[in-house]
């Protein structure tokens, strides 16, 4: 596989070192369902079961705006994205365990399709385009299944049923008509589908690399235009525009948060009810935490900085403490470290610059016994990353989560492996609705120094976030924006950022 082109010289006459965007083999989800059937053949294999059946998984549907025709815009399932990478909705896609085929089932579309939608695709293009030994209509899966199984009885269906940890939804399993004819197994394959996303392959790691490529790309370009009056949804227009123009990434991750002043100390603002839509002021810290998504795989990355792009003392304070933070977690990751200890070595790091600039009073350690951390930080450390922003697998089957204040935020608990991608995203907050409590109470009071605290209050806070991949003796940062503060100042006064080549990835347009 060849790699990325990330140096400004392999798109001379383009804004856009990434232009234009990589194509993707379809190799990626052939290896997924390889990855797959091994981990479930060895796990029927040690309960002395059968290697007979099907993994049977139901793709997503599009979606009206409620009572409406407006049909949203369609993204596939994730689970669907990684064993088939089909882009269009109403479809089944099932793998036999016992030869290791794969079968595409398509709706059988109306021939007036054709007048309003495009042109009616055939199976075989199905076939070819997603590299399935076989595709049927939707209306043929009982008969297709049944023809195709090899055992004795009704065939056997490996349905995904489970719990997302983050959401606390349940996976939908397939259902059609004529499952009344097969036998259903609902507990095994969703643990185990679940982990094989948890540990990335090479190809994915190449996509989620090209993803967080041209989204720190765009945070550049928002850091080079923007300017006090503007406002907040201005940021998130240039973000969102580079990345599609340049980038192909119809789609984003998540909403796009773009808090300026005050705003910045709402964790996920941006939603319909602040929808970012303030006039930031010269002195104002804007907080943008915005990623493309490219191929159905994700990035996830936050900028800090003062709009009018110089920072002041009380605004390198709390950026440093946050920087010192995050660069601190990096050079501590590796296999085995587990992302509790992590969050905490980030909030002592947080305490400690506080402490050391007198907001704070008193020992960190005893700050840290009384969780004063999540005063300042209430979100967690990061998340497992990948077809979905929040990844699922945080949390194990049967583990429970921590329930100590800024601990119960994590979205993982778990010792990192070799292969996860996870983002590291601290940060430092002052919002009135922890500290007015924390100074009230009888337990952590006496850690503030009241008259610095109120000077930062309405300052908003600061997050730092960029996303790596854990490797066998360490982890490497796929993000590429400026961090430093003398590398953010140079760079929104116009100095170039080269963003180097990248560890994994394709040639620039290459196959």
């Amino acid at each position: 596989m060849a790699s990325i082109a990330m140096d400004s010289s392999s798109s001379s006459s383009s804004p856009s070192a990434l232009y234009p965007p990589p194509a993707v083999p379809i190799k990626l989800h052939i290896e997924n369902r390889e990855k797959l059937l091994k981990h479930l053949r060895e796990n029927l294999s040690s309960s002395s079961r059968p290697l007979h059946g099907f993994v049977l998984l139901q793709g997503g549907e599009e979606q009206t705006r409620y009572c409406t025709d407006h049909e949203d815009l369609f993204r596939q399932e994730s689970y669907f994205a990684y064993l088939f990478g089909v882009r269009e909705p109403g479809f089944y896609g099932a793998i036999d365990v016992d030869t290791g085929k794969s079968i595409l089932f398509a709706p059988r579309l109306p021939a007036e399709y054709a007048v309003w939608m495009g042109k009616i695709k055939s199976l075989s293009y199905f076939e070819e385009t997603y590299m399935v030994d076989k595709a049927y209509f939707t209306d043929e899966i009982t008969q297709a299944l049944t023809n195709q199984y090899q055992g004795s009885g009704k065939p056997l269906l490996f349905l995904l049923h489970g719990l997302n940890t983050d959401s606390n939804n349940f996976s939908k399993p397939a259902g059609f008509e004529g499952i009344e004819n097969f036998e259903t197994d609902l507990k095994t394959l969703h643990p185990i589908l679940t982990e094989c996303r948890v540990l990335k392959s090479k190809l994915e790691l190449a996509v989620i690399q090209y993803a967080n490529d041209i989204s720190s790309e765009a945070h550049v370009e928002v850091m080079r235009k923007i300017k006090p009056g503007m406002k907040e949804y201005q940021l998130e227009s240039i973000f969102l525009h580079h990345t599609y123009f340049y980038g192909s990434c119809r789609h984003c991750s998540y909403t796009c948060i773009c808090a300026t002043g005050d705003n910045s100390s709402v964790l996920h603002y941006g939603h319909a009810a602040a929808p970012n839509d303030r006039t930031f002021i010269d002195g104002d810290m804007a907080l943008l935490d915005m990623g493309a998504e490219f191929y159905f795989y994700a990035s996830d990355i936050t900028c800090s900085f003062p709009v009018n792009g110089k920072f002041t003392s009380n605004q390198r304070l709390i950026y440093n403490a946050v920087l010192d933070a995050h660069d601190a977690v990096i050079s501590s990751m590796k296999p085995g470290v587990n992302w509790v200890d992590m969050h905490k070595l980030a909030e002592k790091i947080i305490l400690q610059t506080l402490q050391k600039e007198s907001l704070l009073v008193g020992d960190v350690d005893e700050m840290m016994v009384e969780r004063l951390g999540s005063v300042f930080m209430p979100h967690g450390l990061g998340h497992l990353m990948g077809l979905d922003t929040h990844d699922p697998g945080g949390y194990l089957q049967g583990f429970k989560k921590p329930k100590e204040p800024g601990l119960k935020s994590l979205r993982t608990s778990r010792d990192l492996l070799d292969g996860m991608v996870i983002t590291v995203e601290p940060g430092c907050y002052f919002i009135d609705a922890l500290l007015v409590p924390a100074m009230e109470s009888p337990k952590t009071s006496k850690f503030f120094n009241r008259d610095a605290i109120t000077k930062f209050r309405g300052f908003g806070g600061v997050r730092i976030e960029s996303d790596l991949y854990v490797t066998a003796d360490g982890c490497l940062n796929m993000t590429k924006v400026p961090r430093k503060i003398e590398d953010v100042e140079a760079v929104m006064g116009g100095a170039p950022w080269p963003i180097k080549k990248s560890f994994y990835g394709y040639e620039n347009g290459g196959s």
